[in-house]
Protein backbone atom coordinates (compact mmCIF):
# COMPACT_ATOMS: atom_id res chain seq x y z
CA UNK A 1 0.00 0.00 0.00
CA UNK A 2 1.39 3.73 -0.69
CA UNK A 3 2.36 5.55 2.16
CA UNK A 4 1.01 8.76 2.33
CA UNK A 5 1.54 9.36 6.14
CA UNK A 6 1.35 13.15 6.81
CA UNK A 7 -0.08 13.54 3.87
CA UNK A 8 -3.92 15.79 3.67
CA UNK A 9 -6.47 14.94 0.66
CA UNK A 10 -9.51 16.46 -0.35
CA UNK A 11 -11.74 14.15 -1.74
CA UNK A 12 -15.45 15.93 -3.59
CA UNK A 13 -18.50 13.49 -3.29
CA UNK A 14 -17.11 11.14 -0.86
CA UNK A 15 -19.89 10.50 1.02
CA UNK A 16 -20.25 7.32 -1.11
CA UNK A 17 -19.60 4.73 -3.92
CA UNK A 18 -16.02 5.27 -5.37
CA UNK A 19 -15.53 8.88 -3.18
CA UNK A 20 -16.06 6.72 -0.32
CA UNK A 21 -13.86 3.82 -1.12
CA UNK A 22 -11.42 6.48 -2.28
CA UNK A 23 -11.77 8.48 1.29
CA UNK A 24 -11.16 5.12 3.06
CA UNK A 25 -8.24 4.15 1.04
CA UNK A 26 -6.28 7.32 1.13
CA UNK A 27 -6.89 7.36 4.68
CA UNK A 28 -5.65 3.68 5.57
CA UNK A 29 -2.41 4.57 3.67
CA UNK A 30 -2.20 7.42 6.75
CA UNK A 31 -3.58 10.50 5.26
CA UNK A 32 -6.31 12.75 6.76
CA UNK A 33 -8.93 13.11 4.52
CA UNK A 34 -11.39 15.52 3.95
CA UNK A 35 -14.53 14.64 2.12
CA UNK A 36 -17.42 16.97 0.16
CA UNK A 37 -20.78 16.02 0.03
CA UNK A 38 -24.14 17.78 -0.97
CA UNK A 39 -27.03 16.50 1.18
CA UNK A 40 -26.10 12.66 2.09
CA UNK A 41 -25.27 14.53 5.15
CA UNK A 42 -25.14 11.00 7.43
CA UNK A 43 -23.44 9.08 4.66
CA UNK A 44 -20.54 11.45 4.78
CA UNK A 45 -20.28 11.53 8.28
CA UNK A 46 -20.34 7.58 8.49
CA UNK A 47 -17.29 7.47 6.40
CA UNK A 48 -15.28 10.29 8.68
CA UNK A 49 -16.29 8.69 11.69
CA UNK A 50 -15.26 4.85 10.51
CA UNK A 51 -11.95 6.37 9.64
CA UNK A 52 -11.41 7.92 12.82
CA UNK A 53 -12.77 4.55 14.04
CA UNK A 54 -9.73 2.87 12.41
CA UNK A 55 -7.19 5.67 14.11
CA UNK A 56 -7.31 7.92 10.82
CA UNK A 57 -8.44 11.59 10.29
CA UNK A 58 -11.22 12.81 8.69
CA UNK A 59 -13.66 15.52 8.30
CA UNK A 60 -16.83 16.13 6.05
CA UNK A 61 -17.54 19.15 4.37
CA UNK A 62 -20.94 20.34 3.02
CA UNK A 63 -20.15 21.86 -0.16
CA UNK A 64 -22.59 22.31 -3.52
CA UNK A 65 -20.32 22.73 -6.46
CA UNK A 66 -22.94 23.77 -8.84
CA UNK A 67 -22.21 27.01 -6.70
CA UNK A 68 -18.94 28.87 -7.73
CA UNK A 69 -17.31 29.37 -4.77
CA UNK A 70 -17.95 25.96 -3.15
CA UNK A 71 -14.84 23.95 -4.51
CA UNK A 72 -12.40 26.53 -3.52
CA UNK A 73 -13.66 27.10 -0.12
CA UNK A 74 -13.85 23.46 0.79
CA UNK A 75 -10.03 23.44 -0.47
CA UNK A 76 -9.62 26.95 2.42
CA UNK A 77 -11.19 24.61 4.87
CA UNK A 78 -8.65 21.36 4.70
CA UNK A 79 -6.36 23.78 4.55
CA UNK A 80 -7.43 25.66 7.74
CA UNK A 81 -8.33 22.59 9.64
CA UNK A 82 -5.03 20.40 8.77
CA UNK A 83 -2.66 23.15 7.78
CA UNK A 84 -2.33 21.89 3.65
CA UNK A 85 -3.23 19.94 1.38
CA UNK A 86 -1.08 17.67 -0.80
CA UNK A 87 -3.79 15.57 -2.78
CA UNK A 88 -6.72 16.44 -4.49
CA UNK A 89 -9.36 13.91 -6.07
CA UNK A 90 -12.19 15.60 -7.96
CA UNK A 91 -14.74 12.68 -7.88
CA UNK A 92 -18.21 14.55 -7.33
CA UNK A 93 -20.31 14.21 -10.90
CA UNK A 94 -23.53 13.21 -12.19
CA UNK A 95 -24.02 10.36 -14.34
CA UNK A 96 -26.27 11.43 -16.93
CA UNK A 97 -27.65 9.68 -19.78
CA UNK A 98 -30.55 10.50 -22.56
CA UNK A 99 -31.06 11.76 -26.27
CA UNK A 100 -29.26 14.87 -27.60
CA UNK A 101 -32.83 16.50 -27.95
CA UNK A 102 -33.92 16.07 -24.23
CA UNK A 103 -30.80 17.52 -22.91
CA UNK A 104 -32.42 21.12 -21.25
CA UNK A 105 -29.89 24.45 -20.83
CA UNK A 106 -30.41 23.90 -16.90
CA UNK A 107 -29.37 20.11 -17.04
CA UNK A 108 -26.09 21.56 -19.59
CA UNK A 109 -25.14 23.96 -17.05
CA UNK A 110 -25.30 21.98 -13.90
CA UNK A 111 -23.58 19.27 -15.05
CA UNK A 112 -20.79 21.29 -16.38
CA UNK A 113 -20.78 23.49 -13.38
CA UNK A 114 -19.72 20.23 -11.25
CA UNK A 115 -18.03 17.95 -13.44
CA UNK A 116 -15.87 20.79 -15.30
CA UNK A 117 -15.93 24.11 -13.43
CA UNK A 118 -15.84 22.93 -9.97
CA UNK A 119 -12.64 20.96 -11.38
CA UNK A 120 -10.87 23.48 -12.41
CA UNK A 121 -11.89 25.82 -9.63
CA UNK A 122 -10.59 23.08 -7.01
CA UNK A 123 -7.16 22.44 -8.21
CA UNK A 124 -6.36 26.45 -8.55
CA UNK A 125 -7.53 26.53 -4.93
CA UNK A 126 -5.40 23.52 -4.54
CA UNK A 127 -2.37 24.68 -6.11
CA UNK A 128 -1.91 27.73 -4.49
CA UNK A 129 -1.15 25.44 -1.70
CA UNK A 130 0.71 22.18 -2.82
CA UNK A 131 4.37 22.22 -3.13
CA UNK A 132 6.78 19.46 -4.62
CA UNK A 133 5.04 15.79 -4.38
CA UNK A 134 1.14 17.72 -4.72
CA UNK A 135 -1.46 15.45 -6.97
CA UNK A 136 -4.66 16.58 -8.59
CA UNK A 137 -6.49 13.74 -9.53
CA UNK A 138 -9.95 13.46 -10.93
CA UNK A 139 -12.02 10.66 -12.21
CA UNK A 140 -13.35 10.29 -15.35
CA UNK A 141 -14.97 8.53 -17.66
CA UNK A 142 -14.49 5.22 -19.61
CA UNK A 143 -16.48 7.63 -22.57
CA UNK A 144 -13.25 9.37 -22.77
CA UNK A 145 -11.76 5.98 -24.87
CA UNK A 146 -15.03 4.94 -26.03
CA UNK A 147 -19.08 6.00 -26.32
CA UNK A 148 -20.62 2.54 -26.97
CA UNK A 149 -24.05 3.88 -28.52
CA UNK A 150 -26.46 7.33 -28.14
CA UNK A 151 -27.98 9.19 -25.19
CA UNK A 152 -24.14 9.48 -24.09
CA UNK A 153 -23.39 12.90 -25.75
CA UNK A 154 -23.39 15.01 -22.49
CA UNK A 155 -21.55 12.97 -20.29
CA UNK A 156 -18.70 12.25 -22.96
CA UNK A 157 -18.52 15.71 -23.30
CA UNK A 158 -18.32 16.42 -19.80
CA UNK A 159 -16.12 14.01 -18.59
CA UNK A 160 -13.31 13.93 -22.16
CA UNK A 161 -13.15 18.06 -20.82
CA UNK A 162 -11.20 16.60 -18.00
CA UNK A 163 -8.06 15.58 -20.41
CA UNK A 164 -7.67 18.50 -21.36
CA UNK A 165 -7.59 20.33 -18.08
CA UNK A 166 -5.38 17.61 -16.71
CA UNK A 167 -2.93 18.04 -19.56
CA UNK A 168 -2.54 21.42 -18.93
CA UNK A 169 -2.50 21.19 -15.48
CA UNK A 170 0.71 19.02 -15.78
CA UNK A 171 2.55 21.69 -18.01
CA UNK A 172 1.55 24.28 -15.49
CA UNK A 173 2.60 22.57 -12.44
CA UNK A 174 4.77 19.91 -13.43
CA UNK A 175 8.38 22.57 -12.82
CA UNK A 176 6.61 22.93 -9.04
CA UNK A 177 6.51 19.07 -8.56
CA UNK A 178 3.11 18.46 -8.99
CA UNK A 179 1.44 16.10 -11.00
CA UNK A 180 -2.26 16.06 -12.48
CA UNK A 181 -4.00 12.70 -13.97
CA UNK A 182 -7.11 10.86 -14.74
CA UNK A 183 -8.61 7.80 -13.76
CA UNK A 184 -10.66 6.76 -16.05
CA UNK A 185 -13.57 3.93 -14.30
CA UNK A 186 -15.31 1.31 -16.00
CA UNK A 187 -18.75 -0.36 -15.48
CA UNK A 188 -18.53 -0.27 -11.16
CA UNK A 189 -21.05 -1.49 -9.20
CA UNK A 190 -22.35 1.22 -6.95
CA UNK A 191 -26.25 2.56 -6.12
CA UNK A 192 -25.74 4.92 -9.21
CA UNK A 193 -24.91 1.97 -11.45
CA UNK A 194 -25.34 -0.86 -9.66
CA UNK A 195 -24.42 -4.50 -11.19
CA UNK A 196 -28.24 -5.64 -11.28
CA UNK A 197 -29.50 -2.49 -13.18
CA UNK A 198 -31.48 -2.85 -16.21
CA UNK A 199 -28.52 -1.81 -18.64
CA UNK A 200 -25.56 -3.83 -16.68
CA UNK A 201 -25.62 -6.74 -18.87
CA UNK A 202 -24.89 -4.55 -22.06
CA UNK A 203 -22.46 -2.90 -20.13
CA UNK A 204 -20.16 -6.48 -18.73
CA UNK A 205 -20.11 -7.27 -22.73
CA UNK A 206 -18.30 -4.18 -23.37
CA UNK A 207 -15.30 -5.10 -21.41
CA UNK A 208 -13.07 -7.45 -21.84
CA UNK A 209 -13.37 -9.65 -18.37
CA UNK A 210 -16.75 -9.21 -18.52
CA UNK A 211 -17.99 -7.94 -15.06
CA UNK A 212 -18.70 -5.02 -13.38
CA UNK A 213 -15.48 -3.66 -10.90
CA UNK A 214 -15.73 -2.23 -7.60
CA UNK A 215 -15.40 1.02 -6.06
CA UNK A 216 -12.02 -0.47 -4.48
CA UNK A 217 -10.52 -0.56 -7.47
CA UNK A 218 -10.65 2.81 -8.05
CA UNK A 219 -9.96 3.50 -4.96
CA UNK A 220 -7.04 1.40 -5.71
CA UNK A 221 -5.71 3.26 -8.87
CA UNK A 222 -5.79 6.59 -6.81
CA UNK A 223 -3.87 5.71 -3.87
CA UNK A 224 -1.39 4.13 -6.66
CA UNK A 225 -1.35 8.06 -7.94
CA UNK A 226 -1.01 9.78 -5.25
CA UNK A 227 1.63 7.65 -3.62
CA UNK A 228 5.20 7.50 -4.33
CA UNK A 229 4.82 5.08 -6.84
CA UNK A 230 2.89 7.70 -9.09
CA UNK A 231 5.30 10.80 -8.83
CA UNK A 232 6.58 10.06 -12.48
CA UNK A 233 2.98 10.01 -13.87
CA UNK A 234 1.13 13.01 -14.99
CA UNK A 235 -0.48 14.43 -17.56
CA UNK A 236 -2.31 11.40 -18.35
CA UNK A 237 -5.38 8.92 -17.95
CA UNK A 238 -5.01 5.31 -16.22
CA UNK A 239 -8.18 3.49 -18.08
CA UNK A 240 -9.53 1.19 -14.63
CA UNK A 241 -12.44 -0.08 -16.74
CA UNK A 242 -12.35 -3.89 -17.07
CA UNK A 243 -11.19 -3.74 -20.62
CA UNK A 244 -13.80 -1.21 -21.73
CA UNK A 245 -11.62 0.34 -24.24
CA UNK A 246 -9.52 -2.27 -25.08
Amino acid sequence: MSDLTGKVALVTGGSRGIGAAIARRLAEAGAAVALTYVQAADEAHTVAKQIEANGGRAMAIQADLTHPTAAAEAVEQTVREWGRIDILVNNAGFLTYGPLDGVSVDELDRVLAVDVRSVFLAAQAAARHMGDGGRIISIGSCFNGRVPGPNFVLQAMAKSALIGLTKGLARELGPRGITATVVDPGPIDTDMNPADGETADFQRSLTALGRYGNAEDIAAAVAYLAGPGGRYVTGTTLAVDGGYTA
